[in-house]
């Protein structure tokens, strides 16, 4: 999984990852969660405290079926939130200074790809269950804050949808779409410790779990952004 996610010719320079990890994570800390999830109850069960899991080697099955659901759903949702819509649609700006959805697919594609490279990145590193001290959200509170979308934080310049490799909608979707599986299929099959491996940040400490689950995150802050496009009350008729 390591090379072919280090090989796919869609990878950016990790130069863009290591340099827009500051922004792009403050972004993602203000993020919006997708409200999809009726079953919060049971997914809770997936969720556990950083000092639970000093010990671990491999994630537990209950931590690999709330990641691989949050990644399918996740998915599912920046897909259908942008099936059927025409050009004019997808170009529609709310304002000069706001994302179409054409934008936001753009962007959802190219930071999967920039996040998923730090995650690759940690898992080259030793094992280091000391630094887990550093840790100061559990997953559930990471979780919490990204459904915060009232603080707003502008991404990197590398992740505008202007510098983004795709030329259409459609391409990063079909992107996006082939990369997520790939994380999907990873997270349902690892054996690597995903919570001893641990990502410090000028901005916090987060395992390489964690990171997976911002990634998810991520893409459904900007699903819950297309649809207030979609809401606008000048938004195109189909």
């Amino acid at each position: 999984m390591k090379n072919n996610a280090r090989n796919t010719g869609e990878l950016l320079p990790l130069y863009f990852a290591k340099k827009s990890i500051n922004i792009l994570l403050l972004a993602c800390c203000s993020l919006s969660f997708y409200p999809c999830y009726s079953q919060q109850n049971e997914y809770k069960k997936g969720i556990m405290k950083a000092d639970e899991t000093t010990k671990q080697v491999q994630i537990r099955p209950e931590e690999r079926i709330f990641a691989s659901r949050l990644l399918n759903e996740t998915a599912a949702g920046v897909t259908s939130s942008i099936e059927g819509l025409n050009k004019a649609q997808l170009t529609f700006k709310p304002a000069a200074d706001k994302w179409s959805i054409d934008e936001c697919i753009k962007h959802i594609a190219i930071a999967e790809l920039n996040l998923w490279e730090m995650v690759v990145e940690s898992l080259k590193q030793p094992v280091d269950p000391e630094k887990r001290k550093g840790i100061k959200f559990t997953d559930e509170q990471l979780i919490n804050a990204v459904k915060d979308r009232s603080h707003k934080s502008k991404t990197f310049e590398a992740l505008e949808p202007a510098n983004s490799p795709y030329a259409t909608a459609a391409e990063a979707l079909a992107a996006f779409q082939k990369n997520r599986a790939r994380l999907t299929t990873f997270v349902k099959s690892t054996s690597e410790d995903l919570r001893n491996h641990v990502l410090v940040l000028p901005i916090g400490t987060y395992d390489a779990y964690q990171f997976i689950l911002l990634i998810a995150a991520h893409s459904n802050r900007h699903t819950q952004q297309i649809s207030e496009v979609k809401a606008h009350i000048d938004f195109p008729k189909p």
